[in-house]
């Protein structure tokens, strides 16, 4: 028994402080209010108190906190990304990831592994080779590398993937990580709550009101809320949210599947990612591999997973790895993903005022948690796109300045 659980032991009246502020009743008016109580709106709310000195915000969640996308993802966190608008974007975002359990004072069991991308033909080592110059160029630690390194780094894996597709090389990210996901959206809600931040679950919005091409006032399932800004922040749902305000966009919804296995010895301690196989795997700190795979073919909204997608993931991890065939899967998680046409997010200011966007993340939203919470909050602050985001504004569909991202983010993580 830890000395800090030894002394609440002997204290009979202890008790640990809640960890969210959620008042009976919501207010009758808010500065700010968010919907969608995931990794990102909570980080917005913690910046905008921390960094702006706006407190008199509120977390909406039909939901529970972090029940969305931020608690079904596999938790892999990297910068190694082709366009320099991305790698800028990620790589901020890792640089608040490695100070993050300090700050937000919760383990969140950050560990850096390094990030292995496969390349199985030639074709796929000409992305790898451009993808490390673009990183290098913008000194993000990423380099080309060959078999060899491939098998000291990663002994147990078969170079030659079952005769179908040898490994001809990788694109080797030094500082590619893993974190515990739900705890980095309960760390933020804390921290946030204990500024003044109201989080309020099971309120659903139904409605958002304008007045004057401007948002005035949001519908919830438990009355209307006065307000002149509000954060769109609920990653799958966004259709739904924007439609409230006649507003369209190019993203499309696809189910996205993971899945992990039984605790096994721990022996993998990178993270191996495969374009051509469409699978990644990695251990968690419990000795579970964590697995998945690129969306599934058809656009649908939910959260169902399948026998097929789990058969056909194992079929071609054991190309890889052929000893983790008698390893049991102890579950299987779909989430609702938010793709954009050059899988690039969607951020910033759009064209009713007052209402602020962060969506289109697709399967790497996880990742951009700390750096698309203080951008977002410095644009809603301020009114202007932050400069880190300004090429993901939802404009450029309109203006076609694509930012073209799907070179590094074709498979999942």
């Amino acid at each position: 028994m830890s000395l800090r659980l030894l002394k609440y032991a002997f204290i009979e009246d202890y008790a640990e402080p809640r960890y969210f502020n959620t008042p009976d009743s919501l207010g009758d008016s808010y500065d700010v209010v968010i919907i969608g109580a995931g990794g990102h709106g909570l980080a917005c709310a913690y910046y905008l108190a921390r960094d702006h000195g706006i407190h008199n915000v509120a977390v909406l969640e039909k939901g529970y906190i972090g029940g969305g996308n931020t608690g079904r993802n596999t938790t892999i966190i990297r910068s190694n990304y082709l366009t320099p608008e991305g790698v800028r974007f990620y790589d901020a975002s890792l640089s608040l990831f490695r100070d993050l359990s300090a700050e937000l004072e919760i383990n969140l069991f950050y560990s850096e592994r390094g990030h292995y991308t496969l390349a199985h033909s030639d074709a796929t080592l000409r992305t790898a080779r451009w993808r490390a110059e673009v990183n290098k160029h913008l000194g993000v630690d990423s380099e080309l590398v060959g078999e060899e390194h491939i098998a000291r780094a990663c002994p147990e894996l078969r170079q030659d993937c079952g005769g179908n597709h040898p490994i001809l090389g990788a694109l080797y990210h030094a500082p590619g990580a893993v974190a515990r996901h739900d705890a980095v959206a309960w760390g933020y809600g804390r921290k946030a709550s204990q500024a003044g931040v109201e989080i309020h679950q099971k309120t659903e919005v139904v409605g958002i009101e304008t007045q004057g091409g401007r948002v005035s006032g949001v519908v919830t399932n438990r009355g209307t809320i006065h307000t002149s800004t509000v954060l769109s922040a609920v990653a799958g749902h966004t259709p739904g949210v924007l439609k409230m305000l006649g507003l369209s966009s190019p993203i499309e919804i696809y189910p996205l599947q993971a899945c992990v296995t039984e605790p096994i010895k721990p022996w993998l301690d990178t993270i191996i990612v495969s374009g051509s196989l469409h699978l990644y795997i990695s251990q968690s700190s419990r000795g579970e591999m964590v697995m998945g795979a690129s969306l599934d073919p058809m656009e649908l909204h939910s959260r169902r997973s399948t026998f097929e997608f789990v058969s056909s993931l194992c079929d071609q991890v054991l190309d890889l790895f052929p000893f983790l065939s008698e390893v049991k899967i102890n579950r299987q998680w779909a989430g609702m993903v938010d793709m954009t046409p050059d899988f690039a997010p969607i951020m910033g200011t759009t064209p009713v005022a007052g209402f602020f966007l962060d969506a289109g993340w697709g399967t790497w939203g996880f990742k951009a948690t700390p750096i698309s919470g203080k951008t977002m909050a410095n644009t809603i602050a301020t009114g202007q796109n932050d400069e880190l985001i300004t090429s993901f504004n939802l404009s450029r569909f309109e203006d076609f300045q694509l930012v073209g991202e799907k070179g590094a983010a074709a498979v999942g993580h």
